[in-house]
């Protein structure tokens, strides 16, 4: 049954089809889960640090248990695509009811749709990939996957990356910066992409220019079947979900940068992510916030991310420090004086 322990993210799906078919405050139920319940347990449940023996990770790397509890989100996400879409058109909805079941679609397009997409975009099979583009499909943000693999795990760290957060950036004005610049990366990498191998812009070479075709036909088969103002609800959620990853992003890497040496900057290693060993956020989110070491070595699987000494630790899981960055104030009290501990040789007394 350990093995198992990832399907508690099912408590998202399963309280958004509780929102999906209900009023007033239970609507909001995946949101008061994920932004009320989460952090609070994080606040007494203790962080662990603990990481597998060498035999331990070889099991887990081949035990295709854990590769089954990603895969069943793509179909699960789909169907909660189409259930929204029904859901949100009843007849004589309240105002609060249909917020509740846009926010708890905006939900699982960030948990289950892109996180799960993060996972996977990482692997090299090209079914892995296929299912990450799909799952990138339920939020309109098809891009990220060059983006993110070709751009950020490269320039992570450095003014040249979007995804980034700089010294003293509030979340609002980084949501702007990395939403229109991740944009513009996704389509320079493609170009340059294309020139290098003689490609012509269009063709069906060019990934970026079939992104925009496939997601713009999805949104015309939802218009055709469900009407322009329930395409709008689904537009609304699929950008709650891309602006909870920009604000994943932001706790992700605030304040942190490389150094150059010479005209290259250093290889990036564990003090260059945010850490959290918070057990239930880890466990929600397939082990995302042990994120230093997924940009030591990307091509991990989740299952053996590691805790690494040198990493620096968030006071709390990523649920807490995601509303922790919504008030910029409080944030920049809180991060700015870990950063100075940490540059200050404190890392250890600071994590």
């Amino acid at each position: 049954m350990s093995k198992l322990k990832y399907m508690n993210v099912l408590i998202i799906p399963v309280l958004t089809y509780v929102s999906f078919n209900s009023y007033g405050w239970l609507a909001f139920s995946p949101i008061i889960y994920g932004f009320v319940i989460v952090p609070l347990l994080e606040l007494f449940v203790a962080a662990d640090p603990s990481n597998l023996s060498e035999a331990e990770e070889e099991l887990r790397k081949k035990n295709p248990v854990y590769d089954w509890q990603v895969y069943l989100m793509i179909p699960i996400q789909c169907v909660f695509v189409y259930l929204f879409l029904k859901s949100i058109g009843e007849p004589g909805l309240e105002l609060a009811a249909k917020v509740g079941r846009i926010t708890g679609m905006g939900l699982m397009c960030g948990v289950i749709g892109i996180n799960v997409a993060h996972e996977l975009g990482h692997r090299s099979k090209r079914y892995e990939q296929l299912m990450a583009k799909t799952l990138l499909l339920t939020s309109l943000y098809m891009h990220f996957f060059i983006e993110h693999n070709q751009g950020h795990h490269k320039n992570v760290g450095t003014r040249e990356d979007p995804s980034s957060a700089r010294l003293n950036e509030i979340l609002y004005a980084f949501w702007i910066r990395s939403v229109v610049y991740t944009y513009i990366s996704a389509w320079k990498i493609q170009t340059a992409r294309l020139k290098k191998k003689g490609q012509g812009f269009f063709s069906i070479h060019n990934e970026m220019l079939l992104y925009q075709i496939i997601q713009t036909g999805l949104l015309a088969i939802i218009v055709y079947f469900f009407g322009w103002v329930i395409t709008g609800y689904f537009v609304l959620a699929a950008v709650m979900g891309f602006l909870l990853l920009e604000t994943v992003n932001y706790i992700e890497h605030y304040g942190l940068t490389r150094n150059k040496q010479g005209n290259k900057y250093e290889r990036v290693m564990a003090q260059h992510s945010w850490n959290s060993n918070h057990v239930i956020g880890r466990l929600v989110l397939f082990e995302l916030s042990r994120h230093s070491d997924h940009h030591f070595i990307a091509s991990r699987k989740y299952q053996i991310l590691r805790h690494i000494d040198d990493s620096p630790q968030m006071p709390t899981g990523y649920p807490g420090m995601m509303l922790l960055a919504m008030v910029p104030p409080l944030w920049l009290l809180v991060m700015n004086k870990k950063l100075k501990d940490i540059q200050s040789g404190k890392l250890r007394q600071a994590a």
